[in-house]
């Protein structure tokens, strides 16, 4: 039987993530994710918006048209953030660079749209809480009952090891280290893991909440009523009625937009303000690279101020700087 070019399209998908992804490159269970959402993504895409189904898509159908149009279907209709309209292209770019070594006919097809650039985007200064605004969101849940505890936990080790929200959720049981010094191990990007030292308050808090759960080494320190792992919006759903709770103590709380990552950037700049070497902040966080944590001495003005201030104003006035003609004029008016 004659392979389709339907079911050669097809085969090509399952050799991308079967082959490429999991068996060639052993990517981590959230680049899988990752991927396979932008699939779903593109294919739904082209069944309601191209009259396209799944079934009978082909590889020239990724033509350069058909990605910008989706692309703008992201921004536009999903409302989706241009970080993460780039992060679908770089998948499908991905697919295309594998796709094209096993048909090399598409080739043209292929390069024009390998061809679309990433989007550039603005930048915005990291958000953070103070002290006492992180202490009342920590402080809001109801620990009376068992989610309010789980809550009040979660929040204070978020706090505690700036941990990305999908590590957080995924820590095991086995995870947590209580004797001598206590630590947690995370699981990072990149399946690269790293241990964070906790608090001796952030450790009793772990030990009475130990006794709630079944601790078991491979169940999740921080579970589902029913046992299961917290999902991503659950944390964050979670974390945002303990905000409203919170708001009566730092009503600042009600004109922020507040989200799981915000720990992770408040903890960063807990730690820069506290004298900590930004290098040693990178590996707490899990950065590969000291330069992405510049971000936060970036956001802080009292460290820009003391930075200022360690250097005497010029007694000279500086003269301002006259176009000698007009074209110059008008350059210098833009």
């Amino acid at each position: 039987m004659r392979s389709t070019p339907q079911s050669h399209f097809a085969s090509l998908v399952e050799a991308f993530f079967l082959d490429r992804l999991i068996r060639q490159r052993n990517s981590s269970p959230q680049t899988i994710a990752a991927y396979r959402d932008c699939f779903r993504l593109l294919f739904e895409f082209a069944r309601k918006h191209r009259n396209k189904p799944t079934d009978s898509l082909v590889l020239a159908d990724l033509n350069a048209p058909f990605v910008l149009a989706f692309l703008d279907h992201l921004e536009k209709v999903r409302k989706n953030s241009i970080r993460s309209r780039n992060a679908r292209l770089a998948a499908i770019r991905s697919f295309l660079r594998f796709a094209v070594l096993q048909d090399p006919q598409s080739l043209g097809v292929i390069q024009r749209t390998l061809a679309i650039p990433l989007k550039r985007h603005d930048k915005p200064l990291v958000g953070f809480l103070l002290r006492e605004e992180v202490q009342a969101i920590i402080s809001a849940p109801d620990t009376s009952t068992w989610a309010g505890e789980r809550d009040h936990v979660l929040l204070a080790t978020l706090y505690n090891t700036g941990a990305r929200v999908s590590e957080a959720i995924h820590i095991t049981v086995a995870d947590l280290a209580l004797d001598g010094s206590p630590s947690i191990r995370l699981h990072g990007k990149g399946r690269k893991d790293r241990r964070v030292p906790i608090w001796p308050a952030t450790a009793l808090q772990l030990r009475r909440w130990l006794r709630r759960i079944n601790r078991a080494p491979d169940k999740p320190l921080f579970p589902t009523s029913s046992g299961g792992v917290l999902t991503r919006s659950a944390v964050t759903d979670r974390l945002r009625r303990a905000v409203k709770a919170a708001i009566g103590k730092c009503p600042g709380l009600g004109r922020q937009r507040i989200s799981p990552h915000t720990f992770r950037h408040t903890t960063a700049m807990h730690l820069l303000q506290s004298g900590v070497d930004i290098t040693l902040v990178a590996l707490w966080l899990g950065h590969e690279s000291p330069a992405t944590t510049h971000m936060y001495v970036e956001a802080d003005l009292k460290m820009k101020e003391a930075a200022l201030k360690t250097v005497q104003p010029l007694n000279t006035k500086p003269l301002r700087y006259q176009p000698p003609d007009r074209l110059l004029r008008f350059l210098q008016s833009l």
